[in-house]
């Protein structure tokens, strides 16, 4: 029967039986058949056909709803079961920054997922130095970081974007006005920075030397958490963006230049060059597409 769930499942989704059992890998007439022996075994009729419109009945919503819970149930039996079967043969673990934001790692995944659904993910996030450390000790395979360091050919440095530096500000905060901020307008405003206790000395040097910042450090424990704070008007937070922001009634992205040009980092992603991890560079080919230059 759930077999015939995902054929049932197919036909709504494209309201088309053609359509349907072109996805399926079957036959118009294998479709059609299918449907019928489900609403059979039922008892109850699914589907209204009405020409070339096809509805679902009053039974036929509510078997709907519940049989994507139940196939998707299913099939992550089916994974887990196999996967516990044959022990871990695939598993790849993705470190990202506390502080991404973007959507493109979600995107990746997704695809990721689709086309290599053999590979056990996991997901660690933390801020660079953490993230090295991953990388370093084994503990992720792949990591998407900021360069900080000189490239070293113990990794590969694979190239993802541009990230262009904003200061994030509530939009009633005076600075919020500004076309463009500069550190030295924003020395007496604190910046918010996301890091673990252990970590934040080397955040603050990392700021006090790349951005030149001279203003008092906050921290916050999440994203979410930075963001209310500098809703709450106690300092701002330097974000970046691979493209202009959108516009929002609560805050105003300034942003931050130096010597007349934005500010940026680079992003990309790391992995060890030794490594003869399974998948790394799919993903990282795959990830790559959904950053603009």
């Amino acid at each position: 029967m759930i077999k015939q769930m995902k054929y049932f499942q197919a036909v709504v989704r494209y309201q088309n039986f053609t359509k349907a059992a072109e996805e399926c890998y079957i036959s118009q007439s294998a479709i059609s058949q299918q449907i019928q022996a489900l609403e059979k075994e039922l008892g109850i009729q699914l589907l209204q056909r009405e020409k070339r419109k096809i509805s679902l009945t009053t039974a036929g919503e509510y078997f709907y709803r519940k049989s994507l819970v139940i196939v998707s149930d299913f099939d992550r039996l089916c994974s887990e079961t196999k996967r516990l079967a044959k022990g871990v043969e695939h598993e790849l673990t993705i470190g990202y920054l506390r502080h991404y934001r973007g959507i493109e790692l979600k995107e990746a995944i997704t695809e990721f997922n689709v086309k290599c659904p053999e590979v056990f993910l996991q997901l660690v996030q933390g801020t660079h130095e953490e993230l090295y450390d991953y990388l370093r000790n084994g503990k992720a395979d792949v990591v998407l970081s900021d360069l900080r360091r000189k490239p070293s050919e113990q990794y590969v440095n694979y190239f993802l974007t541009n990230g262009y530096v904003y200061a994030e500000l509530a939009i009633n905060n005076p600075l919020a006005q500004l076309e463009t901020i500069t550190v030295n307008d924003l020395k007496n405003t604190p910046i918010i920075l996301i890091a673990p206790q252990h970590q934040k000395h080397n955040e603050e040097i990392f700021y006090r030397e790349y951005l030149g910042v001279k203003s008092d450090f906050i921290y916050a424990e999440n994203l979410e958490e930075a963001h209310l704070m500098v809703v709450s008007n106690k300092g701002y937070f330097p974000i970046e963006f691979n493209q202009p922001p959108a516009e929002s009634k609560i805050v105003k992205y300034v942003p931050i230049i130096h010597k007349d040009k934005q500010v940026y980092r680079k992003y990309y992603a790391f992995w060890r060059a030794d490594t003869t991890k399974d998948y790394i560079e799919e993903f990282a080919a795959i990830l790559k597409p959904y950053f603009p230059e």
